[in-house]
C-alpha cells in the first residue's frame, strides 16, 4: 500500500511540474514575465489526494463494522434473549471454521419512501447474510436471514442478494441452504418485495432436481415466504422458536372466529406431525445446525455428481443373525421395522425423515458399505404397515429426490395393502397412491427390494416390485406375495362352502409364501434373513454403473 502510495506522489509531482513548465513557456511565447510558482503546489495537490484514498479505506471499515453488528447490540441481545442466534453466529456455527466467503456486504435497500432514505434505515448488506462455505471440507452457499435488520423482512436489495447466490450455486453445482427468520415482506417497499418473493420462487423451482435445497425455520416464516420453504427439497424447524403459516392466528381470528395460537397454527409440532409440511424438528439452534451438517454429508452436490461414499469400518460381509427370528411366526404380530433397518446400515447410523408423520412408512438415509443410499420401509407398527394417502405422498417424495441426485433406493416391503375406508377413499388415496406407484417406476437408480413378509395387492406392485423395473428383488422365508391375505381369500373363493378352515389351510400351503412369486421370476433369490446386508453391499457394488434412460419427454404427468 505505501508503495504504491509512493508511486501516486511521485506521479503526481511530475504531472505537476509538467503543468508549470507548460505555463512558463507559454508566457515566454507572449513576452510575459515568467511568475514564480510556488514550490508547495504539488504537494497540497497530492496532500488533497491521499488524504481521500485514507477517506475511502475508513468508509470501507466502518462499513464492514457496521454489517458484522446488524441492527445493533440491542437487538442482537433481544435475539439472545428469546433463546436464538444471530445471523452471522449461525452461519459460522453451520460451516467449516474460516470457509465463509460473504458476499454483497454493502449491499444497501434502494427504497427513498416513509423515511427509509435516511441514514439511521440503512444497513450494510441489509437483512439476509449471503455467501458461501464449507461443510466438512465440501462446497455449499447460504443465506441466514437477519431478524435484527427490520425483522428480517424481505426487500428488493434482499431478495437481489438471494438471487444471486442461488445462480452461482446452479452454475457451479453446489447445493443451498437457506436459514429463515424473517417477518415476511418489507412493506414500505409494496410491489418490489412482492418481486422479489418471485424471483427467489422461479430459482427454487429452476434449482429443483439440479441441485440439493435446505430450508432451516428458525424463526416466523408467514404470508408468501412460506412458499420458498415449500418448494425446497427438505424443510426443517426449531422447536418453539419457529413457525410458519400463510395467515397468522389474528387474520385467522377475523375470517374465520377460530381462535388459536401460532404455535398451534404453525409451530414445529404442527408442522412435523399433522401438516407434513416439515421434514423433522430440533430442539433449539445449536442442535438443528449441527444436525444439518451430519445430514448434509449424505447428500451429493448436484445431480451430476454421485452420492458421496465415506470410509467404512463397518465389514460389508457382515452377518446379522438377529434378523433370522426378528420377523414373529404369526403373520398378525407386529415388529418394528426400525430394528431391522438399524440392524443393516452403516453402523447403525439412520437419519430418518418425517419421523413423526405418516408413522406406517419410514424414509431416510443411511450408508451401505460407506454409499448414501435411500432406505423406504413399511412399518408394521403402525396400521401394520398399510398405505394410506399420507404415506404415498411422504414415500413417492422421497423416492423422487433419490432418483433425481443419483442415490440408490432400498425398500424393505410388509404391506397389506392400501387403507380401505370412507375417509381415505374421499380423500383422493386412489390419486395420492398413485404417486408412490409413478415414482418408483420412473426411477432409474439402482433399486434392490427385500419382502420381509407380507406383499398383498396392489402395494405389493407399487413397493417398487420387479415389474417397476426393480434391479434385485428378494425375499425372506418368511414373505408372502398374494393378492390377499387368506382369510379374505378363502372368504370369497369358497363363500357358502362348508370346512372353510381346511380350504384357509390349502390357501396358505398355496400361497403364503415366497415360492409362487420366486418360481415366476419375480424376486431374484429366496435368502436367509442374516445374510441381507452382505447381499446388499455385494449388489450396490454391481449396480453403481448402472445406466437406464426414460423415453424421452418435455417432463411427466406425476397424478398430483
Amino acid at each position: 500500500m505505501m508503495a504504491a502510495f509512493s508511486v501516486a506522489r511521485s506521479s503526481c509531482g511530475l504531472i505537476n511540474g509538467l503543468r508549470i513548465s507548460f505555463r512558463s513557456l507559454a508566457q515566454v511565447k507572449h513576452g510575459a514575465a515568467a511568475t514564480a510558482v510556488p514550490h508547495t503546489s504539488p504537494h497540497r495537490s497530492c496532500r488533497w489526494y491521499s488524504v481521500s484514498h485514507l477517506s475511502v479505506k475508513e468508509r470501507i471499515e466502518k462499513k464492514r463494522k457496521a454489517a458484522l453488528v446488524g441492527g445493533g447490540q440491542k437487538r442482537i441481545d433481544a435475539q439472545h434473549k428469546r433463546g436464538k442466534l444471530t445471523a452471522r453466529e449461525r452461519v459460522e456455527l453451520l460451516l467449516d471454521p474460516e470457509s465463509f466467503v460473504e458476499s454483497d456486504v454493502f449491499v444497501e435497500h434502494r427504497c427513498a419512501d416513509f423515511g427509509m432514505e435516511q441514514d439511521r434505515n440503512k444497513f450494510p448488506g441489509d437483512s439476509v447474510v449471503t455467501g458461501r462455505g464449507r461443510i466438512n471440507g465440501r462446497l455449499v452457499y447460504v443465506f441466514s436471514q437477519d431478524f435484527t435488520v427490520f425483522g428480517g423482512s424481505l426487500s428488493g436489495a434482499h431478495a437481489q442478494k438471494i438471487c444471486k447466490i442461488m445462480d452461482q450455486a446452479m452454475t457451479v453445482g453446489a447445493p443451498v441452504i437457506g436459514l429463515n427468520d424473517s417477518g415476511g415482506a418489507r412493506i414500505q417497499e409494496g410491489v418490489e418485495s412482492l418481486a422479489g418473493y418471485a424471483d427467489i420462487f422461479l430459482r427454487n423451482v429452476m434449482a429443483s432436481g439440479v441441485v440439493p435445497q435446505i430450508s432451516l425455520i428458525m424463526g416466523p416464516c408467514a404470508g408468501g415466504a412460506v412458499y420458498s420453504p415449500a418448494l425446497t427439497d427438505f424443510t426443517f424447524m426449531v422447536k418453539d422458536t419457529s413457525y410458519l403459516f400463510i395467515t397468522g392466528p389474528d387474520v385467522v381470528k377475523s375470517v374465520t372466529n377460530e381462535d388459536v395460537t401460532q404455535e398451534e397454527l404453525g409451530g414445529a409440532k404442527t408442522h412435523t406431525t399433522v401438516s407434513g409440511v416439515a421434514h423433522r424438528a430440533f430442539e433449539n439452534d445449536i442442535e438443528a445446525l449441527l444436525n444439518l451438517r451430519e445430514f448434509f454429508n449424505f447428500l451429493p452436490l448436484s445431480n451430476q455428481d454421485p452420492p458421496p461414499i465415506r470410509e467404512c469400518h463397518d465389514p460389508s460381509d457382515r452377518l446379522v443373525p438377529s434378523l433370522d427370528t426378528i420377523v414373529p411366526f404369526e403373520s398378525t404380530k407386529a415388529y418394528d421395522m426400525l430394528d431391522i433397518i438399524h440392524a443393516i446400515v452403516d453402523e447403525r447410523d439412520f437419519f430418518e425423515i418425517m419421523p413423526n408423520y405418516a408413522k406406517n412408512i419410514v424414509v431416510g438415509f443411511a450408508r451401505m458399505n460407506g454409499r448414501t443410499v435411500g432406505i423406504v420401509g413399511n412399518q408394521p407398527k403402525v396400521a401394520s404397515g398399510c398405505l394410506d394417502i399420507n404415506s404415498s405422498v411422504k414415500g413417492a417424495r422421497f423416492v423422487r429426490f433419490c432418483d433425481a441426485f443419483n442415490i440408490p433406493i432400498i425398500t424393505f416391503v410388509d404391506v397389506p395393502g392400501f387403507l380401505p375406508g370412507t375417509a381415505q377413499e374421499y380423500g383422493g388415496i386412489i390419486r395420492h397412491g398413485a404417486k408412490l406407484l409413478f415414482a418408483f417406476a420412473e426411477a432409474t437408480v439402482p433399486k434392490i427390494t427385500i419382502i420381509t413378509r407380507k406383499a398383498y395387492g396392489g402395494a405389493y406392485d407399487v413397493m417398487s416390485s420387479k415389474h417397476l423395473r426393480g434391479d434385485v428383488n428378494y425375499a425372506w422365508p418368511s414373505a408372502e406375495v398374494a393378492v390377499m391375505g387368506a382369510k379374505g381369500a378363502v372368504q370369497i373363493i369358497f363363500r357358502g362352502k362348508e370346512n372353510q378352515a381346511a380350504a384357509e389351510a390349502e390357501y396358505v400351503e398355496k400361497f403364503a409364501n415366497p415360492f409362487p412369486a420366486a418360481v415366476r421370476g419375480f424376486v431374484d433369490d429366496i435368502i436367509e434373513p442374516s445374510t441381507t446386508r452382505k447381499k446388499i453391499c455385494r449388489d450396490l457394488e454391481v449396480l453403481a454403473s448402472k445406466k437406464q434412460v426414460n423415453p424421452w419427454k418435455k417432463h411427466a404427468n406425476i397424478p398430483l
